[in-house]
């Protein structure tokens, strides 16, 4: 049995987007009755059926949906490929995700060289946790994530990028924390479970035997920053972050042992066939990375 031709996607996902046989012919400009025969024939390939017929209308059934995820990277991938073989350049879309984090502090200027030096590639930019990212990767959501240690991505490739450097914040009305015990029961706040810091913090805390009262949740570290400052709680957060937060100075940061402050992320993807918008990513966060351990190593000798 051969693959699934990438003209019947083509038709496959036209229906799905027109809503019917009669608007995806007139879009493909092929008559209604190939349409409809191409249509069925991917269907008796796949032994399943891919539409339902909802008033006058064809919606996709739950196999359906799952296909055209499927076509939109094939036939994506396959006009990148096209591209990319006239210009000699990377095109095309790369689907990336990243920690908020990342992106707030890392990822801008990295982006804005990659973009000058490939203009024809656009970046869709997803944010997560380290554990909802790898889920999405995973899943063939993004070709790609920037993520956080520690995690278990056994499917996945592993590339370090950088390593971050985290410290515990609290309020400036608490007395100062150099170990757990001075932090008491008190409250957490943090992003969803899935956080690699907060597992980090949560660890260096249990082994300890300290246990926090509660854990409050939010999405940004603009909120946990604010929350901190309001004296609501503690959190961990990447110094890069706490320079560019609002609140920094109304919060009190303390160092933690090397184990838990210093954070390695990594670029994590599915095994296999690369694009080249990703590979040209992958070489730009090398260099970025070169240039880093040069000028730190010049900061040093000086």
């Amino acid at each position: 049995m051969g693959n699934i031709d990438l003209i019947a996607l083509e038709i496959f996902k036209t229906v799905a987007e027109q809503g019917g046989i009669t608007r995806a012919a007139a879009r493909l400009h092929r008559v209604q009755s190939n349409v409809t025969t191409r249509v069925k024939q991917l269907e008796a390939r796949l032994g399943t059926k891919l539409f339902l017929r909802q008033s006058r209308r064809l919606v996709l059934s739950p196999e359906g949906k799952l296909l055209l995820a499927y076509a939109d990277r094939l036939l994506r991938l396959s006009a990148e490929a096209e591209a990319a073989l006239q210009s000699g350049a990377p095109s095309g879309t790369l689907q990336l995700g990243a920690l908020e984090s990342t992106a707030a502090t890392r990822l801008p200027p990295v982006l804005s060289r990659y973009h000058r030096a490939y203009p024809d590639v656009r970046i869709e930019l997803v944010t997560g946790t380290t554990g909802a990212l790898i889920a999405k990767v995973s899943g063939h959501e993004v070709e790609a994530a920037l993520v956080a240690e520690p995690f278990t991505a056994s499917d996945l490739e592993v590339e370090p990028v950088w390593s971050e450097d985290l410290v515990l914040i609290a309020p400036k009305s608490v007395p100062r924390i150099r170990t757990p015990k001075d932090i008491g029961h008190t409250t957490l706040i943090a992003f969803a479970t899935g956080c690699s810091y907060r597992r980090r913090l949560e660890a260096w805390l249990g082994a300890a035997r300290v246990v926090p009262a509660r854990v409050m949740e939010f999405g940004s570290y603009h909120a946990i920053v604010a929350c901190v400052a309001a004296g609501a709680g503690i959190a961990i957060v990447p110094r890069s972050v706490l320079r560019v937060a609002l609140g920094e100075r109304d919060v009190a940061a303390y160092p933690l042992p090397a184990a838990v402050a210093k954070a390695r992320s990594c670029l994590v993807w599915r095994r296999g066939p690369r694009s080249m918008a990703l590979e040209a990513l992958r070489a730009e966060l090398r260099r970025g990375r070169a240039s880093l351990s040069r000028a730190s190593g010049g900061a040093r000798r000086r």
